[in-house]
């Protein structure tokens, strides 16, 4: 009875080891460098803060102009509050009066 031997080659051991550094190296990059690695997300926190900053200031922007609406809304007129619109809007005052604009 006749059979075949081969001889082991060292060369086929090292494939399974070399494609997994390949998947874990490929992985291992993007996970720092990709578009939502490391990298990435800091960026995105970057932003976040930027953004949440954007919205505190427009918060108290229109909580100001909700202060003034409620002060010149029906029942609740409040004389100088249109006075002093009506002037800022008209561009006119009186000639004895002083305008400072802030």
């Amino acid at each position: 009875m006749w059979t075949k031997h081969h001889k082991k080659r060292k060369l086929g051991r090292l494939v399974l080891p070399v494609i997994t550094v390949a998947f874990l190296g490929y992985f291992g990059y993007h996970s720092i460098h990709g578009d939502y690695g490391l990298n990435a997300m800091e960026e995105f926190e970057r932003q976040r803060i930027e953004r949440q900053a954007r919205v505190d200031v427009l918060v108290d922007q229109r909580q100001r102009l909700e202060k003034e609406v409620a002060l010149m809304s029906n029942g609740s007129l409040e004389r100088d509050m249109l006075d002093e619109k009506a002037r800022f809007a008209l561009n006119m005052s009186r000639s004895d009066e002083i305008v400072i604009f802030h």
